[in-house]
């Protein structure tokens, strides 16, 4: 705490009082961020098992692959459930309404912000896989190839049955439309 308010005061010498203005408020949130006293986050919209919006900007979470929306899987009795909904699902009650940070690695082809994302300590991209709503994106990486040994292991999400990999359901839909 001492060296905290030691460090404290130093910004407001060094940064409240040489900047007139916005100076003060853009310090007061970093301080804020900085001291976890507050939240300067934009609104959270988790648009399926893998991709999110944070504000106005399209988050593509990296190195994962989850099923789409539509797409449907076979449970461990064979029924068909719609595995891309329950992804959605997962991400969406994970997150809720917190605060999500991002790390971003690329922006890929369609101009998504292809990132890392934490909901405090948890990260995401992992979760999804370690959890069985997504499985690791090897061709880009293999940080969580790992964790989508230990969901396949243990039965987790899509894991549980038969599913078309997410890529391979693409390939297929975009196929289909050419045809008609």
């Amino acid at each position: 705490l001492q060296t905290t308010n030691k460090f404290v005061r130093l910004l407001n010498r060094n940064l409240i009082y040489r900047h007139k203005g916005d100076g003060l408020k853009i310090c007061g949130l970093f301080l804020s961020m900085l001291l976890g006293l507050g939240q300067a986050a934009e609104p959270v919209k988790v648009i399926d098992g893998d991709s999110l919006f944070i504000g106005k900007t399209e988050i593509r979470l990296e190195g994962i692959d989850a099923p789409e929306y539509h797409q449907m899987c076979y449970d461990s009795e064979n029924k068909a459930y719609p595995c891309g909904k329950e992804a959605y699902l997962a991400l969406k009650k994970l997150v809720g309404t917190r605060p999500v940070r991002c790390e971003k690695v690329i922006i890929d082809k369609y101009r998504r912000q292809v990132s890392v994302c934490w909901l405090g300590e948890v990260n995401l991209n992992r979760w999804m896989v370690e959890n069985g709503w997504a499985v690791a994106y090897t061709r880009y990486t293999r940080d969580y190839a790992a964790a989508e040994r230990r969901a396949k292991k243990h039965r987790r999400g899509i894991w549980q049955g038969r599913f078309m990999k997410p890529e391979y359901y693409r390939i297929l839909q975009k196929e289909a439309k050419n045809l008609h």
